[in-house]
Parts: structure tokens; C-alpha cells; sequence
């Protein structure tokens, strides 16, 4: 645990993510947990919100209540698996504003491919979470990173489901000023690119794909 990486340890978010591993589990029963622990999920990735007091008249008389600062947080997932943690994100946030990135891997160099991008206006005045379940080798993650300081993004932070050591490693040294929320820092990668023990593609388990 340190400044630039958070554990979230919390008993729901274990137990359903051990779930969510098994090779038995089924797409909906997947995307049904994958919804619920981005709820939870959610609740450490936006602490520290900056916030203020508006008054209000509560039925018993006035007050100064608290209420979240600036302008709307922006939510952008990369495409397709960040869907899955953007929609349960979004029964919590409903008033965020929406980004996508369109990323894929070339399964021979690793590397990540652009396909599509739109994201909000005014990034620089709102707080930004690039969502994805998988932080494997960081190479679609810095990239995606990248493209949202080129659309002026400022303050971004990146949740994810599982990472492993190694995207850990590049993100900190591409973006260390991104920090990273995750439930869980598995052991390492395996030839193809894959973490291990992971769950296995989080994309084909949440769509029922191969």
C-alpha cells in the first residue's frame, strides 16, 4: 500500500471478486457482481472529493449542508470491459459525465491500438476516472492516460478490478501522478500478457464472448 497504489480490502469487495474468479461462475451471475463491487468500488476511488455547503431548509428548519464541490466529476471507461465498472458506477454517480476510449491489444507486441475517442469538455476543471477491470502489462492504460492529459485532463485517477505488478510498475513510472484504487494486486503476468491468477478475460466473462 503506498500514495500511488489503494487496496481496497473491504470483506464485500474480497468476497465477491473470489466469485467473480471462479471459472464456474456465469456471465450474468459476472455482470451482476462486477456491477456491485464498482458500487463499492466507487466509495474509495472518489474519497477526498473536494466539497461545500449550500443552505437548505430540512423540514425541521435551515441549514449549511455539505455538497460536493466544482464542477461534475467525468467518468471514462476504456472500451469494452471499462462498461462493465462505468454502469454500476453510474447508479452512484448519475450526474457524472461520460468519456470513452477505444483501446485494443495487438496479442503479438502487446501493444494497444486506438480505435475510438470522446470525452467530455472542461476536463481540466473536473476530477477524472479512467475506469478498466484489468491493469495487466499498463500499456492500454498509460495510453489511455495519455490521451485524456491530451484532452486536458488534470486530476485523474484510475479504478480497476484486478492489477498486476508489472502495469503497477508502468503506470507509476509513466503517470505517477495517477493514482490507482484496485481490489486486488495479484501475483504477476503470464507469456500471453494475462494476470495471473486473475479471472480470466474480463471483457469475453462480462459480454459471454471467447
Amino acid at each position: 500500500m503506498n500514495d500511488h497504489l489503494t487496496v481496497v480490502t473491504h470483506p464485500l469487495v474480497q468476497h465477491k471478486l473470489t466469485i467473480m474468479r471462479e471459472k464456474e461462475t456465469s456471465t450474468a451471475k459476472f455482470r451482476q457482481l462486477l456491477r456491485e463491487i464498482s458500487q463499492l468500488l466507487a466509495y474509495e476511488v472518489t474519497r477526498g472529493l473536494a466539497m461545500t455547503t449550500k443552505s437548505i431548509e430540512t423540514p425541521m428548519g435551515p441549514m449549511d449542508a455539505p455538497v460536493i464541490e466544482g464542477r461534475k466529476l467525468a467518468l471514462v471507461s476504456i472500451l469494452r470491459a471499462g462498461n462493465g465498472l462505468l454502469d454500476g458506477m453510474l447508479e452512484l454517480i448519475p450526474s457524472a459525465r461520460v468519456g470513452f476510449v477505444g483501446l485494443y491489444r495487438d496479442e503479438e507486441t502487446l501493444q494497444p491500438v486506438q480505435y475510438y475517442f470522446k470525452v467530455p469538455g472542461e476536463l481540466g476543471d473536473r476530477l477524472t476516472i479512467a475506469v478498466d477491470p484489468m491493469l495487466a502489462t499498463g500499456n492500454s492504460s498509460v495510453a489511455a492516460i495519455d490521451l485524456l492529459k491530451g484532452a486536458g485532463a488534470r486530476n485523474i485517477r484510475f479504478l480497476c478490478l484486478l492489477a498486476a505488478p508489472e502495469g503497477v510498475a508502468r503506470m507509476q513510472e509513466a503517470h505517477p501522478d495517477v493514482p490507482i484504487v484496485t481490489a486486488a494486486l495479484d501475483e504477476r503476468l503470464n507469456e500471453n500478457g494475462y494476470i495471473v491468477p486473475g479471472l480470466g478475460d474480463a471483457g469475453d466473462r462480462m459480454f459471454g464472448t471467447q
